[in-house]
C-alpha cells in the first residue's frame, strides 16, 4: 500500500464534517489494503505511531521540514513502519544525530503532502476526525460485519488495528474469537453527566446510587496466584500497589476482574484530596516506605469476570450480586438502590457534605460497555465541571513572571477532529501547580508564538465554571464563564476529555431554562 493512498484518505476525512463520508472514505481504503498492512493504516489514520515514542522530538521534526520533497509518490506504508522501527531502536552516544539523519532520509523519500502527514503524525498533530467510533464503523463496513461485533472486539483486544486485520481476514467468525483475557486490561466503562438527580432517575427509573469517589481508577485481574493491577489507561501498576495485590489474593475466587478505585484515606475515614492519592499512585520507587507513609485503600464498584464466567453482557444488578459474594461491605463502594428522587437526593446531599465529588446513578439493566461513555452510568456533581485538554499556555507577568500561567482550554471535536477552544484561565492555580505545569508544558512544547507556548494536546485539566455563553471570539462559538482549574488529570488520556457536544448540551439547557 502506497503511503499516498493513506494521505489522500486522511485529507478526505479531514475535509468533511459528515460522519458517513468519513466512514465511507476509510472503509474504501481498508478494502484496498493488504491484510498484513491493515493495522498500520488504521493506526496512522488514528494518529498513532505503533512504535510509540521513537525519540524524535519537535526540533527534529521541524528541521525535517527544510528537506526537499520527492517529485512523485513511491513511499510504501511498510517502508515507513520499517523506518520508524529503526529510529526507535537507536540508542547510546550519537543516537540523537542518527535519529535525525534517519528521519531526514525518510522525509526525502516523501512528497510534500506525505511529509506534512508524517510530521503531524510524529508530533501528535494529526487531527482529521478518524476517532475510534468512526474507525469502528469503517471497519465494520469494510469487512461487512455488524458494528456491535467490532466494538466488542475492540473492547477486548489490545489495539483497533489488530481487530481491523481480524475483521478483514476472518469476518464474523474471526471477531467471535475475542474474549476477555485475564491479566490483560479491558477498556473501562465511562459515565455521562446528568444535570441533577431528577434527570438521572428519569433516564433510569430505579437505579443504583453510589458515592462518586475521588481516587485513581484501577482494574484488578487475578488468575490463580497471579495478580495484575492496571490504571484506567491500561498501564501495569501492579508493583506500585502491594496492598491491592494482597487483598485480591485473599478473595474467595481463583480468577476475577474487578473495577474500582484506590484512595488515600485519613484516620477519620474520609478521603484525602485527589492530588495526595496521585502522588502515592505515581511513585515507582521505595514502595514499602511509601506504603507505610501513605497506604492506599481499594474500593470496588463492579466485577466483569469471576471463576471462568465473563459478566460483561449481564446486567449491572447481576454483577452487583456477584460483587457482594466476593467482597465485604467495607471493600465495596457505598450504594443504595432506589427509584425515589427524595431518597436519592438525601444520599447525594450526604455525599457532598462528607466531601465526596457527588454520586453515580447506574441503570440496573446496563451491561458493561467497556471503553464507552454510555448512558448506563450517569454522574451528578454539585457544580459544573469539565475535563478539557490544554492546547497552549501563556507566560505570566507580575508574581507569575517566569511561569506558564494562562492556559488555553479545548474540548474534543469528534466531528471535525482536533479540539474546539473554549477560552483561557489562570485561576485556581497554586504555586506548586504553576511550577509543575511550566515544566510539563516546556517538555511537551510543539512551538512558540510570541508569549504563547503551544503544547501537545495530551494533558487533561478538570475545570469548574459558572455557565457556558455564546462567543464570537472562539471558532467553537462558546466560552466558559469564570473558568477555574480544579486539578490536572494525569490519570486520564485526552481521548476521554469532554466533547463540544457536551458544551452544546449545557448551553441549550441553560437557555431553555
Amino acid at each position: 500500500m502506497r503511503l499516498s493512498a493513506v494521505v489522500e484518505t486522511s485529507e478526505r476525512v479531514g475535509s468533511t464534517r459528515s460522519r458517513l463520508q468519513k466512514v465511507d472514505a476509510i472503509a474504501a481504503l481498508l478494502k484496498q489494503t493488504p491484510s498484513d498492512e491493515v493495522p498500520l493504516v488504521v493506526d496512522y489514520l488514528a494518529g498513532i505511531v505503533p512504535q510509540g515514542r521513537i525519540g524524535v522530538g519537535y526540533a527534529a521534526v521541524s528541521a525535517a521540514r527544510d528537506i526537499g520533497a520527492a517529485a512523485e509518490a513511491t513511499l510504501e506504508v511498510r517502508d515507513v513502519d520499517a523506518a520508524f522501527t529503526r529510529i526507535a531502536g537507536l540508542s547510546g552516544a550519537g543516537s540523537a544525530k542518527a535519529r535525525a539523519e534517519a528521519l531526514a532520509k525518510l522525509m526525502g523519500l516523501a512528497t510534500v503532502a506525505e511529509q506534512s502527514f508524517l510530521q503531524r503524525l510524529l508530533i501528535g498533530e494529526l487531527r482529521q476526525g478518524a476517532q475510534e467510533g468512526v474507525m469502528i464503523a469503517a471497519i465494520a463496513k469494510a469487512a461487512t460485519v455488524d458494528e456491535a461485533l467490532v466494538r466488542r472486539a475492540v473492547m477486548l483486544a489490545s489495539t483497533v488495528g489488530d481487530v481491523a486485520s481480524t475483521a478483514m481476514r476472518g469476518g464474523v467468525e474471526g471477531l467471535g474469537r475475542y474474549h476477555l483475557r485475564l491479566l490483560a486490561p479491558v477498556q473501562p466503562m465511562l459515565a455521562q453527566t446528568a444535570a441533577d438527580i431528577e434527570e438521572a432517575l428519569t433516564a433510569h427509573g430505579e437505579a443504583s446510587v453510589e458515592l462518586k469517589l475521588d481516587g485513581a481508577r484501577i482494574q484488578v485481574h487475578r488468575d490463580g496466584e497471579q495478580v495484575r493491577v492496571f490504571s484506567r489507561d491500561g498501564n501495569d501498576v501492579t508493583a506500585r500497589l502491594p496492598e491491592v495485590v494482597e487483598m485480591a489474593l485473599a478473595l474467595p475466587a481463583r480468577s476475577l476482574v474487578l473495577d474500582g478505585e484506590v484512595l488515600a484515606m485519613r484516620e477519620d475515614g474520609s478521603s484525602q484530596p485527589f492530588q495526595v492519592t496521585m502522588r502515592r499512585f505515581g511513585r515507582k520507587l521505595d514502595i514499602a516506605a511509601q506504603r507505610a507513609a501513605m497506604p492506599l485503600t481499594p474500593f470496588f464498584f463492579d466485577v466483569v469476570h469471576v471463576d471462568g464466567a465473563d459478566l460483561l453482557d449481564v446486567s449491572y444488578a447481576e454483577r452487583q450480586r456477584a460483587l457482594s459474594d466476593l467482597l465485604t461491605p467495607a471493600q465495596r463502594v457505598p450504594r443504595i438502590v432506589t427509584a425515589s428522587a427524595e431518597e436519592a437526593e438525601r444520599f447525594y446531599d450526604d455525599a457532598v457534605s462528607r466531601g465526596f465529588e457527588g454520586v453515580m446513578l447506574k441503570a440496573l439493566d446496563a451491561p458493561y460497555e467497556a471503553g464507552r461513555r454510555g448512558a448506563g452510568w450517569l454522574k451528578v456533581k454539585p457544580a459544573h465541571t469539565l475535563d478539557l485538554v490544554v492546547l497552549a499556555a501563556e507566560w505570566g507577568s507580575g508574581r507569575r513572571k517566569g511561569f506558564l500561567s494562562n492556559i488555553h482550554l479545548g474540548a474534543r471535536d469528534p466531528a471535525r477532529g482536533g479540539y474546539a477552544m473554549l477560552g483561557k484561565t489562570f485561576k485556581g492555580m497554586t504555586d506548586v501547580m504553576l511550577a509543575w505545569q511550566t515544566k510539563w508544558f516546556l517538555e511537551h512544547a510543539l512551538g512558540r508564538e510570541g508569549h504563547v507556548v503551544h503544547v501537545k494536546p495530551e494533558l487533561v485539566v478538570e475545570v469548574a465554571f459558572d455557565t457556558v455563553q455564546a462567543s464570537t471570539v472562539y471558532a467553537s462559538g462558546f466560552a466558559l464563564r469564570f473558568a477555574r482549574v480544579k486539578r490536572y488529570r494525569e490519570d486520564k488520556p485526552a481521548a476521554e476529555a469532554d466533547t463540544i457536544d457536551t458544551i452544546r448540551t449545557i448551553f441549550a439547557k441553560a437557555h431553555r431554562a
